[in-house]
């Protein structure tokens, strides 16, 4: 008897959390888009479902390919600087991308402090 009362208190216990509370955050958008070709960016944009907490949030890019160069080994591109206002990363670089293609790979947290981890990759042509 006091297990069958004790199950419907936890389904309305856990109802009763907000989905926000349980939530991560998520990218929701970006420039250059996954998989896109763009020209010569000098700043990069992410949008997630979350403000996000600045210090432990950022993003780490390289260079994955070159033309013209087979195997071309991945090259951290460095010098920039990353910037957060409420839910959206700005990424301005201190030159324009060369050609080539890119992986950037990103990590926020949001007011949940759970680290969240994600990448994609887009070209400049």
């Amino acid at each position: 008897m006091f297990k069958s009362f004790l199950a419907p208190l936890a389904v309305l216990a856990a109802l009763a959390i907000p989905a926000s509370a349980i939530a991560h955050p998520r990218l929701v958008a970006a420039s250059p888009a996954q998989n896109a070709t763009v020209a010569k960016p000098t700043k990069l944009s992410l949008q997630f479902s979350e403000a996000l907490v600045a210090p432990l949030s950022g993003v780490e890019l390289m260079m994955t390919g070159m033309p013209g160069m087979a195997n071309h080994p991945a090259t951290p591109i460095k010098g920039f600087e990353t910037a957060i206002s409420g839910k959206t990363m700005t990424v301005t670089l201190p030159r324009a991308l060369a050609s080539g293609t890119y992986e950037l790979k990103w990590h926020v947290v949001a007011a949940d402090q759970h680290r969240i981890t994600g990448s994609y990759s887009f070209s400049v042509g």
